[in-house]
């Protein structure tokens, strides 16, 4: 069944330059020329995204290719000069500054790079701020908390100051408060680029098992391709303000659209990529050893596919699709094309 859609936007501009607004209503697609002349910078052009309810969606892109300007335009924290965006099908630049205060409260959550706690309150009141900020009495917002606390793995160090708590600790607070109003999409701007690579990792564990929890609708920023394909349903590669492609990993690694995509993807290890379903040859007659999920990584089966006498079943929706052997599996480990 497909899913439905909770955030949409066509043909989205940002300018930064005199009179952007009319300059783009003289000029609607306006090239590198056209904006170096009027003194203009493109910093997101002619954007389109649409994320449906539930998926992980990355945008990604290297430092200046304007994804963290395009989801500050997504959630109006910086005001597009022109295009439409629409929330759970309602114009979100015709919201007054009131509705979309309490669309920010009430039904959008962030996190951002730097963890922004406010250093004199305790793990337990950053986490219940929000809920203090929109009159929530104090046995509940505190109730509820403590259960984001809990859900984080921060249990026990409710009373601790921010500066008593590692980097990574910071970061679960942050996480906690940004879902303690339980929002329904939740934007993450390079939310682990500041911690230190193992805790990162342990950051990436935990994040994806808060998602297999709460099932957000969730927008994430990254410069880290690896950190990209390991989250993502879907990414959105950005350069020079444009989106250049929206794909699965899968897919960004298979047919790349552009030579900069194909440099992004071309350094992944393949068997961290592609599925199963990907590399499949026909059901033939013969026995198998098991059956696979068309969707599992393969390398997250190539020990077991390798080390079997017999190709595996490879199974869709409860139903056989293909097989799969230890000849395909090495194939993509090893980077060989097949015949």
């Amino acid at each position: 069944m497909p899913r439905a859609r909770k955030l949409l936007c066509r043909n989205v501009w940002k300018l930064y330059g005199p009179d952007a607004g009319n300059f783009l209503n003289k000029h609607p697609d306006p090239d590198d020329a056209t904006l170096r002349d009027a003194a203009m910078i493109g910093a997101v052009r002619a954007a389109d995204v649409e994320i449906c309810e539930g998926e992980i969606f990355v945008i990604m892109g290297l430092s200046g290719s304007g994804k963290s300007t395009l989801v500050r335009c997504l959630s109006r924290l910086v005001e597009p000069t022109g295009g439409e965006i629409e929330f759970d099908g309602e114009d979100l630049l015709a919201m007054s500054s009131a509705q979309l205060t309490q669309l920010r409260r009430r039904k959008i959550g962030m996190v951002f790079q730097n963890f922004a706690l406010l250093p004199h309150l305790s793990v337990l009141q950053n986490v219940a701020f929000p809920l203090d900020v929109q009159g929530v009495d104090r046995r509940t917002r505190e109730a509820r908390a403590n259960e984001m606390i809990e859900t984080v793995g921060l249990k026990g160090r409710e009373d601790y100051f921010p500066r008593q708590l590692s980097g990574g600790q910071q970061q679960r607070v942050g996480i906690a408060r940004s879902l303690v109003g339980e929002p329904e999409i939740w934007f993450l701007d390079e939310p682990f680029s500041a911690l230190d690579p193992l805790i990162r990792r342990e950051m990436q564990d935990e994040f994806m098992r808060l998602q297999g929890l709460l099932k957000k609708t969730i927008v994430f920023i990254t410069h880290d391709f690896d950190e990209a394909i390991r989250l993502a349903d879907r990414i959105a590669v950005m350069k020079d303000g444009h989106i250049v492609q929206t794909a699965t990993p899968e897919e960004l690694v298979l047919n790349p659209a552009t030579d900069y995509v194909a440099e992004f993807t071309k350094h992944i290890p393949r068997g961290k990529v592609l599925s199963v379903g990907a590399i499949m040859a026909r059901l033939t007659n013969g026995t198998y050893a098991g059956d696979l999920e068309a969707s599992q990584r393969v390398a997250d089966v190539a020990d077991q596919v390798e080390a079997a006498q017999r190709p595996f079943r490879v199974m869709r929706d409860g139903e056989a699709v293909g097989s799969v052997d230890a000849a395909a599996v090495i194939d993509v480990l090893i980077g060989r094309a097949r015949a």
